[in-house]
């Protein structure tokens, strides 16, 4: 049977949908990122992921979001420019999306669902908060804005 993770579908941030099933199989660190943000060194750090385990099978997919602090007001393009030309990102960035409220995007719904932040909280509490998905598309963990990736590295090579 398919994870639903798998039934899922994103926008690209240049354009066109991608199914989360072209993903089946990869260990997947998923992020709410934005670029006036105090966390948004850590793209250099997800890149740094992204760059070190990529090949074994790891994707870092980054989502946009404007719901903190108006912190990503920029249009897809002036992301995209920032992303590679301040921190060299190579790893799939998405179209701007809500990850709470009404609106929120069905992969952050899922993604909140299956893994609960501080005291049982399903609300993203700010940027950069990241999940880490095993190959089966199962969410294994939930890490918050303020854990550096290369923290998560141990817990990504468990799964590789």
């Amino acid at each position: 049977m398919t994870a639903p993770i798998y039934q899922l579908s994103v926008d690209r941030l240049q354009g066109g949908t991608q199914s989360l099933a072209d993903y089946a199989g990869k260990v997947l660190l998923i992020v709410n990122t934005a670029s006036e943000c105090g966390f948004t060194p850590q793209y250099a750090g997800l890149e740094a992921l992204h760059q070190r385990y990529g090949e074994q099978g790891l994707v870092v997919l980054g989502f946009p979001c404007n719901q903190f602090g108006a912190q990503e007001p920029g249009s897809a393009e002036e992301i995209g420019a920032f992303c590679e030309k301040n921190y060299g990102v190579g790893f799939p960035m998405f179209a701007k999306i809500e990850v709470n409220g009404e609106h929120a995007h069905p992969l952050y719904r899922y993604l909140k669902e299956h893994a609960r932040g501080v005291l049982g909280s399903e609300a993203i509490k700010w940027n950069f908060t990241k999940f880490l998905v095993d190959r089966s598309g199962e969410v294994v963990d939930r890490y918050a804005p303020t854990t550096p990736p290369e923290a998560i590295a141990g817990d990504i090579e468990k799964l590789l």
